[in-house]
């Protein structure tokens, strides 16, 4: 299983991005589990509103990499230096994109 990102401007899609849901636990354990994964429930509808949590769930993953890599997938799918580089792509493209709109599928 994996978690698919899309976010969307009017008729174009202006990011997209796939990553492993073995990372799931360590999404929880740095807080942006839901904004990740389930966006809608917790009210995130549009790309500038993942800036804060997905900025605040990275710097907590970068002060204490060992914490998060205890989280790394035994089988190598879902890696702490897969996921970093990979939120700090969506967090770009949510600055970027501010009023694109948000969507996941798993």
């Amino acid at each position: 299983m994996s978690l698919d990102v899309h976010l969307d401007e009017a008729t174009s899609e202006v990011y997209c991005a796939n990553i492993t849901h073995n990372l799931n636990g360590m999404a929880k354990e740095a807080g942006i589990y839901q904004c990740l994964w389930h966006p809608g429930d917790v009210g995130i509808t549009k790309a500038g509103q993942l800036i804060e949590p997905l900025q605040s769930g990275l710097e907590l993953m970068k002060s204490d990499p060992e914490r998060f890599k205890a989280f790394n997938a035994p089988n190598g799918w879902g890696r702490y230096d897969q996921f970093v580089p990979w939120i700090e792509r969506y967090l770009a493209a949510c600055i970027n994109n501010p009023d694109a709109d948000v969507s996941t599928s798993v």
